[in-house]
């Protein structure tokens, strides 16, 4: 018989995303045979996280530290003021970072529209991106939702909110991997690579 402090860790992991109840009875047998030290550290580090990881008061990214504090990407002045990128989730948003090629700001929506899963306006963080832009002096919006239909759907929501306030708002392109055949592309993402085509 399986001990029940086993059978609760077991089922506290398989409610993560993408861990089945067999990946969960993996990880939690690793743990057990694993040094103590590292299922201790874990705990830990879990504990920090929930105790001290909050949303950023401006962009919605992860701070650390008191409820209401800006995060690094808000409190960097080296950042262009003038450049605003819209973004799902915080993934995306380290994702373009990783990139080095983006030195503007940030707004996580955390999430994008879904009216089939129950995700309108009002469960994003639109509301507050609205307002930030009416207190800062924005140029241009990069709205960089992923090019799937609740991301394009998004995107088209939030153009039209925000293309009446003057401001400039850009999507990213979409289209070709690079070093992908053309052979192997599907047809949508054939069409994407020719409507966005540019000139050399």
């Amino acid at each position: 018989m399986t001990p029940d402090a086993l059978n609760r860790l077991v089922a506290q992991l398989a409610k993560l995303p993408g861990i089945g109840e067999k990946t969960a009875q993996r990880l939690a047998f690793h743990l057990l045979r694993a040094p103590p030290e590292l299922a201790r550290g874990l705990a830990q580090s879990l504990t920090e996280v929930v105790d001290r990881v909050r949303l950023c008061s401006r962009c919605f990214s992860l701070t650390e530290g008191e409820a209401g504090a800006p995060c690094g990407f808000c409190t960097d002045t080296r950042r262009d003021d003038r450049v605003l990128c819209v973004v799902e989730g915080i993934a995306d948003e380290l994702a373009l970072e990783r990139t080095r090629e983006f030195r503007g700001r940030y707004h996580v929506l955390h999430g994008a529209l879904s009216p089939l899963e129950g995700i309108g306006p009002d469960q994003l963080r639109i509301r507050e991106l609205l307002v930030r832009l009416q207190g800062q002096a924005f140029e241009e919006v990069i709205v960089a939702t992923n090019p799937d239909v609740e991301g394009e759907a998004t995107a088209l929501y939030l153009t039209r909110l925000l293309k009446p306030m003057g401001l400039k708002v850009t999507r990213l392109a979409q289209g070709l991997p690079m070093g992908g055949d053309l052979e192997y592309a599907d047809q949508a993402t054939l069409a994407r690579a020719l409507s966005a085509r540019r000139d050399l």
